[in-house]
């Protein structure tokens, strides 16, 4: 009874001291995710760029650090130790991104992305009425010219291809706030409340356009930093993020053997389709069968029916809810670095529950070849793979399960990519090999069938060349073009995209979180069919992960099989 009294103390402990690590460390430093997470009373706040705040954050963080460490873990309950070492290895991350990587230090797109953010996230949702975010908006606005003020004191030596980018953004950026945000609060009707948006949104733009002008003729010119975060930094990260401490060489020579898999796969259904082609022959004709693009949207909503009686079917998942995303054009200011996302409220939004499936559609003024390329990437197959990744069985039915299932706050708050974008990049393959996709559940005829494959595995080896490139480029065994070449080459990508891509992976360099997550759910898929034997069930299997929030696989592994073996 004692030894129970205790640990009933020590969680209780715990939950206290994490509630106030997000009040105090987390929203008090980054109230846009406090507006995001549904907690509005963080609406007409906005971060301090300075550097002196992210002195006091370092030092906040350390001494939560410190509180978290002296708790009685072993007094804790098994969900609670495992909540409380998420938390410690986000304050890690945290740190290690403030005081190593740096990208208040390094990155311009920081502040000017961030504060296009921080607008967004109250136009998406009309959680309150318009007159209402529209004045929190304002208190934001007047806070947002300080932050180009930080940004020209703290940026050093920034990568040319940060500089670089954070130009290529800010022209979609300032045309955000000329356009979409005004538009966005249209129904607003307080005649002083309009007139003074009016002021501080001139201020912001003008702002936008002055921190443009000093990025070209100022910081461009200087920029000659290393985006390149090395091996042990890499790793850091790695564990800290996703609890996952394989060393490189081991996860490397796992992506290059997933990579040679899913080439093999794609080069025998290939011959399927048509024997007389190369493979590379075969994917050029995949890209030219999409739908119309006043079509696509339209597109996507056609696959929910299916998909969904094939989930209810074949016993893949429990949907807790009949309630299906909002399809719509993604947002203007996200278009040029998104093909289709899924925008989910808030753990604790309580009036806008709405999740918008945002796909990328071409825009007016793109010639004819662009819209080509663009609409490439939504052929028959990926098409279904996308619909799947993001909505069912994916992000939206995490989401749902997340929305219906009593987890901590912890792990309401905290979850980790090898399990959200891994989960929804397992989905692709897994309905595929459930029986998605074949005459009757999704394709017209084989030939469809075969098509629908090839673009889940189109999808897959661009997760498998992300995984390699974000590894080799971090260390210095890949340069920017041979990365984008490998993507063409390895990955079965155009070139744009490649570029796309690897732009991305400078800034986001553990982006191989889709396959490893992916290959970590197969891992204790496969071990938790052979513990079970002819009991196991793949919709227990399926909502018992989903009863784990987003929590690293280690700790998946560990509350499903209740071993520490290793995940890959």
């Amino acid at each position: 009874m004692i030894a129970t009294a205790q640990g009933l103390n020590a969680n209780a402990q715990f939950r206290a001291l994490a509630d106030q690590y997000f009040e105090k460390a987390t929203f008090a430093y980054n109230p846009t995710f406090g507006t995001s997470a549904g907690l509005h009373q963080y609406d007409s706040k906005l971060e301090d760029y300075s550097h002196a705040t992210v002195d006091a954050q370092i030092m906040t963080l350390h001494d939560f650090e410190q509180k978290f460490e002296n708790l009685p873990a072993f007094q804790m309950d098994q969900s609670t130790q495992a909540d409380r070492q998420m938390l410690l290895d986000d304050i890690r991350s945290k740190l290690l991104t403030l005081q190593v990587i740096k990208p208040w230090e390094k990155n311009p797109d920081n502040y000017s992305s961030g504060i296009t953010n921080s607008a967004f996230v109250l136009m998406e949702r009309k959680f309150a009425p318009a007159d209402d975010r529209l004045r929190s908006l304002i208190a934001r606005e007047k806070q947002m010219p300080a932050v180009f003020t930080a940004a020209q004191q703290n940026l050093k030596n920034p990568p040319h291809i940060y500089t670089e980018i954070a130009l290529e953004q800010l022209p979609g950026i300032i045309s955000f706030f000329e356009n979409d945000v005004p538009e966005a609060f249209k129904d607003a009707k307080d005649p002083a409340t309009k007139a003074e948006f009016k002021k501080t949104n001139a201020a912001v733009i003008a702002a936008l356009q002055s921190y443009e002008s000093w990025l070209k003729q100022d910081l461009l010119a200087r920029s000659n930093g290393d985006f390149r975060l090395g091996a042990e930094t890499f790793s850091k990260k790695l564990e800290y993020d996703e609890m996952v401490d394989t060393p490189l060489p081991k996860l490397l020579e796992t992506a290059y053997a997933d990579m040679h898999k899913n080439q093999a796969e794609f080069a025998r259904v290939a011959k399927e389709v048509d024997a007389s082609k190369t493979p590379q022959e075969v994917l050029a004709e995949l890209a030219t069968i999409h739908p119309a693009p006043d079509q696509l949207l339209q597109s996507f909503r056609n696959t929910f029916d299916e998909l969904i009686s094939f989930i209810n079917t074949k016993h893949i998942i429990t949907i807790p809810s009949d309630v299906r995303p909002v399809l719509e054009e993604t947002p203007p200011f996200m278009r040029a670095t998104t093909q289709a996302s899924m925008d989910s409220p808030g753990p604790f939004e309580t009036h806008s529950k709405t999740a918008y499936f945002n796909v990328t559609l071409p825009e007016k003024d793109w010639t004819p070849e662009h819209i080509a390329e663009h609409m490439a990437a939504f052929n028959v197959g990926t098409v279904i793979s996308t619909s799947v990744h993001e909505a069912y069985p994916g992000h939206y039915v995490q989401f749902l399960w997340a929305n219906n299932t009593p987890l901590s706050k912890v792990r309401k708050m905290i979850y980790t990519n090898t399990n959200v974008e891994g989960w929804a990049h397992y989905c692709e393959q897994m309905m595929l090999d459930e029986g998605f996709g074949q005459p009757g559940t999704g394709a017209k005829d084989e030939r469809e069938a075969h098509l629908i494959r090839l673009g889940q595995l189109q999808d897959a080896l661009l997760r498998d060349a992300r995984f390699i490139v974000g590894i080799k480029m971090h260390t210095g065994e890949m340069t920017f073009d041979q990365a984008v070449g490998f993507f063409v080459k390895e990955g079965y990508q155009s070139r744009s995209v490649g570029t796309v891509e690897t732009k991305r992976g400078t800034s986001d360099p553990t982006y191989l979180y889709y396959t490893l997550g992916k290959l970590q759910i197969m891992k204790l898929r496969a071990d938790m069919e052979k513990k079970e034997g002819s009991s196991f069930s793949l919709q227990r299997f399926h909502d018992e992960f989903m009863r784990q929030g987003g929590a690293p696989i280690k700790i998946v592994r560990q509350a499903m099989l209740g071993d520490n073996s290793p995940t890959l």
